[in-house]
Order: structure tokens, then C-alpha cells, then sequence
């Protein structure tokens, strides 16, 4: 598990937990100051949020979000809008958060690789959208769990209408995330109906680019190659919400597991793969990712027999090199068939250049999406 971050909103869980309704807020806390030197443009404030939430296995649980209200107005239709936007936390360490860098500054426990994505935020604060940043890897940390990051989202947006009654209970969200962000995006389209049906019309479209939406596919993909730190990873992550798994780890992996490599942040976990190895190394079973217990963990991370509650747009690098396109084409065709509306899109770069290439577009679908107009489909 995480270490504590020595900060009682993060840390502490409350008795009364089991008492509280899903999304209802438990601490506020104004976190302006630190905000603003983050924020790159003027805010009015910025609100960090405790509420009640589901952990994978439905036992309560409690999550954490930054409501960020910018200083420029809103000049479209209606309640200012509010983009959710999921930020690829990709991190064991609990210290790793948005919330946690928002509330104590980006100089005490640095994750790093959250300042390449703070552009977005930017943007949407610039355009006059509220902006909701979820910790959504949950209270332990369990990084590309989707059921945990798809009910911290939801409850992050219950949580959102009810701080801030009359600004946003009638106001349109808009979800979006990339790569690890993109996983809890994602996760939010196809648990909303089931978790959170009262959202259908206030979540207006889910914008998930850089995706995993096949685990099979990609664990198989990082084994044993430079990508095969983010695969421990995960599985260290995973683990912490379905402690089941804990007895296919050997004692290389039960040390790892309890080693400082229990604190680390995204832009640690890609040089733990460079030496290359493969889960067998970690694991007292032989072949682990096709073994009975990988393809029960596959089956209860995936979403994909699910239907997107609202319209998607999904993007993807052309040439990926983690993440296969196919998924993702996959992925769209297969909403399309449900009747979702749906917008694919192949952006030119590989998966970090495609971030960036993709975002001109995304921009304007979720622009349309907050000004009310219909969602277009190309199925």
C-alpha cells in the first residue's frame, strides 16, 4: 500500500463512510493559493473535495478531486460548464495525485509528468469551463483499475453539484483522458448507467484518447519488453483492490511490492522496464498472463460488453507503439453497434505525439459539447 502523504484529507478514513451515499461530500478544503501558481491563468478559486466513493470490490471507499472556478467568465448558454478532466496519474505513491500537487505545490513530492498535461487545463480554464481534476486512482492508489477510476469520476461530478449548488447543479460536464486518464474516461461512459443513471443527462459526451480498452491484449504487449515497468506496475496497483492476486507474487515481487517502489510516480515507472523482464520473473506460476487468475483479473477489469451511456470521441496514434489501434478501432465500432454516437479519430504521432496531435480536434468536440450542441456520429 501507499505511505501516507502526512496530509489527513488523503490519509484519513472516515467511521462514517458505510453511513454516506455515494458522491456525498465528507471535506472541503480551499486549496486557492497553491492552485494559482499551477493554474498558468487568473482563477477565482479552487476547491478540493472529499466525498464518499465505491472501491472495486463495492465496499464504501472515499475519493478526492480539485474544482477549479477560473477568473475569465463563461460567455456560452446556460450555467458555466465544468471539464472533467482525468489526468494520467499513472503512479503507486499516493503524493502523486492532482490533488495532492494542487494543494501543496509543485515542489514538494513532484510528480512531474503531470506538468506535460497542465496545458489542457489551461486551455479549458481560458475558455471560462470550471474544471474538475479526480484523483481518480482511488484512496490505494490502484492505478488502470476502471472501476474504482469510473466511480471516483462519477462521484467526483455528485460531489461538484453539491458543493457548489447554484453554480453547478444544472451545468453540462464533459469527461475526457489520455493514456492512464483515458482508461478512467473510459471507465465513466460504460459505468454511469449502472453506477450513476442520475448523470445521463448531465454528462454531455467522453472524450478517452490513448486507450486500453483490451487489458489481455496489452499486458501480453509490455511482457517482457522496456514497457514491462508500467506492467509491474500495474499489477502492484491492481492487486491493492483485489489483494487475491497477492498469492501469485513471489518474494522478488512481495519486496518490490513493499520497497520504495511503493511511492514512485508516472515518470518513475518507465525506466523500471528497462532491463526488459517478464511477469514469470515476479510471479510463483508459470506463464502468469495466461493463467486462470490473469484471465479472471482480464475479465473483471474489462468493460468492453458494456454501452457508453453518453456520446464518445475516441483518437488514437497511428503508429502506437504500446497500445494497439486495432483496440481502439474496436472499440468504436463496437459502440457504434450498441447505437452510441460516436467520433473515431487516427491522429499522426505515437502515443505521446498523438497527445498533442489530437488535442486541436478534441477541443473543438468538447467546445460543441458544452455550448449544448448534438453530438455528431460518424458510425
Amino acid at each position: 500500500m501507499p505511505s501516507p502523504t502526512g496530509d489527513p484529507i488523503f490519509d484519513t478514513w472516515p467511521d462514517d463512510l458505510a453511513g454516506a451515499s455515494p458522491g456525498q461530500l465528507l471535506e472541503t478544503r480551499d486549496v486557492t493559493a497553491t492552485a494559482a501558481t499551477l493554474a498558468a491563468v487568473p482563477i477565482q478559486r479552487a476547491l478540493l473535495l472529499k466525498f464518499r466513493s465505491t472501491s472495486a470490490s463495492g465496499a464504501p471507499s472515499f475519493g478526492t478531486a480539485t474544482l477549479i472556478t477560473p477568473a475569465a467568465p463563461w460567455t456560452g448558454p446556460g450555467p458555466r460548464p465544468v471539464e472533467v478532466n482525468a489526468l494520467p496519474i499513472n503512479s503507486l505513491g499516493a503524493h502523486c495525485t492532482p490533488g495532492f500537487q494542487m494543494s501543496h505545490g509543485i515542489l514538494e513530492k513532484p510528480n512531474t509528468d503531470l506538468t506535460v498535461f497542465l496545458p489542457s487545463v489551461w486551455w479549458a480554464l481560458g475558455q471560462g469551463h470550471a474544471v474538475l481534476l479526480p484523483d481518480h486512482e482511488g484512496p490505494l492508489m490502484a492505478y488502470a483499475e476502471p472501476n474504482v477510476a469510473g466511480q471516483v469520476m462519477l462521484d467526483s461530478i455528485r460531489a461538484t453539484r453539491a458543493v457548489e449548488t447554484n453554480t453547478f447543479h444544472d451545468s453540462r460536464f464533459v469527461v475526457s483522458g489520455y493514456s492512464g486518464g483515458g482508461i478512467a474516461a473510459y471507465a465513466t461512459a460504460m459505468l454511469l448507467h449502472e453506477y450513476a443513471p442520475e448523470l445521463a443527462d448531465v454528462v454531455v459526451g467522453v472524450a478517452s484518447g490513448g486507450v486500453v480498452t483490451d487489458n489481455r491484449n496489452v499486458a501480453h504487449r509490455f511482457n517482457g519488453n522496456i514497457s514491462s515497468g508500467i506492467l509491474l506496475t500495474v499489477a502492484l496497483a491492481v492487486a491493492r483492490e483485489h489483494p487475491e492476486l497477492l498469492q501469485y507474487m513471489n518474494n522478488l515481487a512481495q519486496w518490490v511490492a513493499s520497497s520504495p517502489v511503493k511511492e514512485i510516480c508516472g515518470d518513475a515507472s518507465g525506466p523500471l522496464g528497462v532491463v526488459g523482464f517478464p511477469m514469470d520473473v515476479v510471479a510463483n506460476i508459470g506463464n502468469p498472463l495466461d493463467s486462470p487468475i490473469a484471465e479472471k483479473t482480464f475479465e473483471t477489469l474489462g468493460l468492453a460488453d458494456r454501452r457508453s451511456a453518453v456520446p464518445l470521441y475516441i483518437y488514437h496514434g497511428a503508429h502506437d507503439p504500446w497500445i494497439p489501434l486495432e483496440d481502439a478501432e474496436r472499440t468504436y465500432r463496437q459502440q457504434c453497434s450498441r447505437g452510441v454516437p460516436a467520433v473515431f479519430r487516427v491522429v499522426p504521432g505515437e502515443h505521446l505525439i498523438g497527445y498533442a496531435t489530437g488535442a486541436p480536434e478534441l477541443d473543438n468536440w468538447i467546445l460543441a459539447r458544452l455550448r449544448g450542441e448534438p453530438a455528431p456520429s460518424e458510425c
